[in-house]
C-alpha cells in the first residue's frame, strides 16, 4: 500500500512497522487509559462503561468489563450489548476484534488479533500485521482461554476453560484444548 501511513497498513491487515510515531501515539493514548480504567474497579459498571465509550469502537448497554482489563489501542474493539469479559482480560487489537451481544468471557482470556509474518526475513525487518477475531453472540469463553488472531467463533459457541482457538468455531459449536478441538459426543 504505497502512499499509506503505517496505521493505515495496520488498519487495513497489511505489513506494518509498529513503531510508527502515530501508531506509538495511539499506544500511549490508550496507556494513560488503561491507567484511568484500571483504577475504576471500585466504581459502578454504569461509570467504567462510561470509560469504555471513550476509547472502544463501540459498548452497548449493560456491557461490562471487570479492571483490570489491557489492550493495544481499544478504538478497533466493539462490544455487544450485555457483553461481559471478566478480571484480567487481554485484547490485542491491531485488527478488529468484535465481541458480540451476551457473551460471557472468563477471567485472563487473551483475545490475538496482532499477527506477525511467517517468513524470518519479514519478522527481521520488524514488520507486523492483523487479523480480526469475530466472537458471535452468547459465546461463552472458559477463563484462560487464548483467541488467535483471524479467528471466527459462532454463536452460541463454548470454549473450555483453557482452550488455544487456533480455528474458526461454528455457531453452537463446543471446543477445549490445545488446540482447541470439537468434544467428543458433544454436537459441533
Amino acid at each position: 500500500m504505497a502512499g499509506h501511513t503505517e496505521k493505515q497498513k495496520m488498519l487495513a491487515g497489511e505489513l506494518y512497522r509498529p513503531g510508527d510515531a502515530e501508531i506509538q501515539a495511539d499506544q500511549a493514548t490508550a496507556k494513560q487509559w488503561m491507567v484511568r480504567y484500571n483504577a475504576a474497579l471500585g466504581k459502578p459498571a454504569a461509570e467504567r462503561r462510561v470509560l469504555l465509550r471513550e476509547l472502544l469502537r463501540s459498548a452497548g448497554d449493560g456491557c461490562v468489563i471487570r479492571p483490570p482489563f489491557h489492550c493495544d489501542y481499544g478504538y478497533n474493539i466493539s462490544l455487544g450489548a450485555d457483553a461481559f469479559l471478566n478480571f484480567n482480560c487481554v485484547i490485542l487489537d491491531v485488527a478488529a476484534v468484535i465481541i458480540g451481544e451476551g457473551t460471557q468471557i472468563g477471567p485472563g482470556v487473551q483475545i490475538y488479533a496482532a499477527d506477525h509474518p511467517r517468513d524470518p526475513a519479514l519478522r527481521r525487518q520488524g514488520l507486523e500485521l492483523g487479523r480480526p477475531v469475530r466472537i458471535g453472540a452468547f459465546v461463552w469463553i472458559g477463563g484462560g482461554a487464548i483467541i488467535l488472531p483471524g479467528v471466527t467463533i459462532g454463536d452460541d459457541a463454548i470454549i473450555g476453560a483453557g482452550s488455544v482457538v487456533t480455528r474458526d468455531v461454528p455457531p453452537g459449536g463446543r471446543v477445549a484444548g490445545n488446540p482447541a478441538r470439537p468434544l467428543a459426543g458433544v454436537p459441533a
